[in-house]
């Protein structure tokens, strides 16, 4: 079986690249080891994906962002950013971006259902689920992949976006350097009392970092990061008394919380590949960049790489080249570099600092945060970033 490119992992950031190929032209056969009905009927997983002006831009762009409903879209128009017991921090309004919004929040499993709606659509795209892969090759004209049931796919592309825990890049001999944060992230929805005005709330304390983000319907996400041994104590307490303590842990800021939906927990474990393309190979997605959380910016450089190697990709079959071009793929890597890495650098050092409790430190990150929300250009550039 033969297609222009191989795409192994059916998450987001691999649809978005079939349909974005698919536009232009090209075949994609798409391999997932999942079943069909998880990737066509994706169930709530806790997560909330922040999206920015261009990401928003480039799904509506993919035909995904139309199939989104707008109950299930929630405004951002400030973060704050708060650090042990102060009760002031950096500020960062929409307006300074000339924007109403700095993004929008969209459930994770919502947004698997849009791309998997408009893949469908799509002629040039070809599903295989409960797709188990044997081997992967490159040779010199093509790259190969080998399935359990027989079946030998062939293209002159072969894109890894199957998680930062990326088997294929693996496979093609790419290493990564992996991260773990050493702690546990849990992810769930509550009802409050107070309203929310619209703001993404980030709290470095000590022992513990909390966020909340706003959704529609006087609800809310909380993002809490915990030890994973403290996380299974949280875990083992009575309803009623996780309630209590998660209001007590968030200072009833929106007064009484209540849990509304399944709590899921995540590790956190941070990857950058070393590179994001050898012969006839190329990464994307958490395959190539594995961010921390709290950015909230994971997604969107997914999206940026998508966008970024379709646009190669594209640009050597309009211009009758190889779809593997090796300086179109150094180009690409090249081009997604300078987008990570500096966010990807000061991400760990903000998480080295913003978690580290000495006493020292403490006074430290309260002047950082005093000074930086003093900065308006700083705060400006910040809100510029998100709505450019």
């Amino acid at each position: 079986m033969h297609a222009d490119v191989i795409i192994i992992g059916a998450g987001p950031t691999g649809l978005c690249l079939a349909i974005a190929l698919a536009q232009a032209g090209l075949k994609s056969i798409v391999l997932e080891r999942l079943a069909l009905t998880a990737i066509a009927q994706p169930a709530f997983d806790g997560r909330e994906i922040a999206l920015t002006h261009e990401s928003r831009h480039l799904l509506h762009q993919w035909g995904i962002w139309d199939r989104i409903h707008p109950n299930d879209v929630s405004d951002l128009r400030h973060a704050q950013v708060l650090d042990g017991p102060a009760s002031s921090g950096m500020t960062i309004h929409a307006e300074l971006g000339q924007k109403k919004q700095l993004g929008w929040l969209v459930p994770n499993h919502v947004l698997r259902q849009a791309a998997y709606d408009s893949m469908a659509q799509q002629d040039r795209v070809q599903l295989i689920t409960d797709a188990l892969i044997e081997r992967t090759q490159v040779h010199a004209n093509y790259a190969e992949v080998g399935l359990s049931n027989g079946q030998t796919l062939r293209a002159p592309l072969l894109v890894a976006a199957d998680s930062r825990f990326s088997e294929t890049r693996r496979a093609m001999g790419i290493q990564a350097h992996v991260r773990d944060f050493g702690k546990s992230m849990m992810v769930f929805r509550v009802k409050h009392s107070q309203p929310y005005h619209h703001i993404a709330w980030e709290w470095f304390g000590y022992g513990q970092t909390r966020a909340l983000l706003p959704l529609n319907d006087q609800c809310a996400s909380v993002v809490l990061t915990l030890n994973p041994s403290s996380m299974q104590q949280l875990l083992a307490l009575p309803a009623e008394e996780f309630d209590t303590n998660i209001s007590e842990r968030y200072e009833f800021r929106l007064g009484a919380m209540q849990r509304i939906s399944e709590r899921f927990v995540y590790p956190l474990v941070g990857v950058y590949a070393t590179q994001f393309h050898a012969h006839r190979f190329a990464l994307i997605g958490d395959a190539a960049v594995g961010m921390h959380p709290v950015t909230a910016h994971g997604f969107n450089l997914g999206v940026g790489s998508v966008a970024g190697l379709a646009q190669h990709v594209i640009a050597a079959y309009r211009a009758g080249q190889d779809l593997a071009d090796p300086k179109r793929l150094a180009a690409y890597t090249r081009q997604h570099h300078q987008r990570c890495l500096p966010l990807f650098a000061a991400t760990n050092l903000v998480v080295s600092l913003y978690t580290n409790d000495l006493p020292p430190v403490r006074a430290v990150r309260q002047a950082i945060l005093k000074a930086a929300n003093s900065l308006t250009p700083f705060k400006r550039f910040i809100a510029t970033r998100l709505t450019g």
